[in-house]
């Protein structure tokens, strides 16, 4: 069966750019007819805290992603020891006991000769001794894997056929000097541990790759398939980052944004596919093809999320929105009609309150061609209101004053709304109500 994984740290709160792999892994997975694993890479104690794993778990829910298997890689660092263990026994893992100060220096004098900048391996030449001399000044290793001097090669899910010439890069350390793992190795074991099948993840991690298979290989584990695929960039081409609130899930859900809408832009971004709103995930998931997605990188505009969002707030029932709107303090005797007279006009479902105190007030009418509001307030019709009202009421108003278009009914608007735009009157008459709109067309606040 296929298992595929998200596995961000739980550092801080998951925003657009992290949607991506998250929504690409868990579509892959229906798509396929598999599972997808939640693993928190949480072994950055220092970073890592529960209120950002809560977060990351509510996020994803948000998203419409639940997932079938949950892991912790703090949880697992026996099986990290095991394997560090068995890499060391095999001369894959070796000490180091340079200072970073001690290679930066290293590596200008490597730039300045024409050199390429990767490690020279000067830790393989020290000797029992030398190494007991500089653990007695109190230096302590960390560890580099010693890679083959060749080339990996794989066919990517994205990419198609892709390789990473590992002569070419450092020896990369997988356990600092204080004894904790970067995210190298703990990731490997994971993957092969829990029985990962494909690993999807951003193209920023290619040369990572490289790196991991000839791990999986030194372990003898089964080697997943890889897919990488395009990052998503602000509009301006910005990487994103957690330092970006204003595009965490969490700010675009506490704006009132709708997670089909996120989801869509997030998924079919950069994609064969042309941006649109897909509200079901199945159909989401029939979409994606990972061998179109584009290798441009994809900008993520908040505009065109906007637009997404406002389409599929237009076409809401009333049933989709009733508890959200309750929340607003909207009260169930209005919400409904309230709902269907302005969904048009929304972006954002919490819009809907606005309009709810444009209807109850208190409001500052704005009073224009006293004529025609004269002629309005003397013709105003008796309650009911009901949905034929404003029709038949401004064609009194039309009849007695020859006003007819904009001048009819932006003056109406305006001394009923106090707005020059807004949903249609028809709809927001019978929600105001004759008390309130003979006080408003008198100018009074109401």
């Amino acid at each position: 069966m296929t298992l595929v994984r998200f596995a961000p740290s739980p550092t801080g709160y998951l925003h657009i750019g992290n949607a991506r792999p998250a929504l690409l892994n868990a579509l892959f997975a229906r798509r396929t007819g598999g599972q997808f694993l939640l693993r928190l890479d949480d072994t950055d104690a220092e970073r890592s805290t529960e209120v950002f794993a809560a977060a990351i778990e509510e996020d994803l829910a948000w998203l419409g992603i639940v997932p079938d298997l949950f892991a912790r890689q703090s949880a697992r660092k026996a099986q990290h020891d095991a394997a560090a263990d068995r890499l060391r026994a095999a001369g894959r893992l070796y000490p180091c006991y340079e200072t970073q100060e001690e290679l930066e220096r290293r590596r200008k004098r490597q730039l300045g000769r024409g050199q390429p900048p990767i490690y020279d391996r000067a830790a393989l030449r020290l000797g029992a001794e030398e190494r007991a001399a500089l653990e007695a000044e109190g230096r302590r290793p960390h560890w580099r894997f010693l890679l083959e001097g060749r080339t990996v090669a794989w066919d990517d899910l994205v990419r198609g056929p892709a390789h990473v010439d590992c002569a070419s890069l450092s020896d990369p350390v997988l356990i600092r000097a204080d004894g904790t793992y970067l995210y190298t190795l703990p990731s490997v074991v994971d993957d092969a541990d829990l029985g990962i099948t494909h690993v999807i993840r951003g193209e920023d991690h290619v040369t990572n790759t490289g790196v991991q298979v000839q791990i999986f290989e030194a372990l003898g584990a089964a080697v997943p398939v890889f897919g990488h695929h395009n990052l998503l960039t602000t509009a301006d081409g910005e990487g994103l980052s957690k330092r970006l609130g204003h595009l965490s899930l969490r700010g675009l859900r506490e704006a009132g944004y709708e997670p089909a809408a996120v989801r869509s832009l997030a998924v079919l971004t950069g994609s064969a596919e042309s941006v649109r709103a897909v509200p079901d995930l199945d159909a989401l998931a029939g979409l994606i093809d990972l061998g179109e997605i584009s290798r441009a990188p994809a900008r993520f505009d908040p505009a065109e999320l906007d637009g997404l969002n406002a389409r599929l707030v237009h076409a809401m029932p009333y049933a989709e929105v009733s508890e959200r709107l309750a929340a607003l303090g909207i009260p169930a005797d209005s919400a409904e009609a309230l709902w269907l007279a302005v969904r048009a006009n929304l972006n954002r479902v919490p819009e809907a309150a606005e309009w709810w105190r444009v209807t109850t007030g208190p409001l500052e009418p704005v009073i224009t061609e006293p004529a025609v509001i004269a002629a309005a307030r003397d013709s105003l019709p008796p309650e009911p209101f009901g949905p034929e009202t404003w029709k038949a009421w401004t064609a009194d108003i039309k009849a007695r004053t020859g006003a007819k278009g904009r001048g009819l009914f932006m003056p109406l608007r305006l001394a009923l709304t106090g707005l020059e735009r807004g949903p249609d009157l028809a709809g927001l008459l019978p929600l105001i109500g004759r008390d309130r709109a003979a006080r408003r067309l008198a100018g009074e606040t109401a």
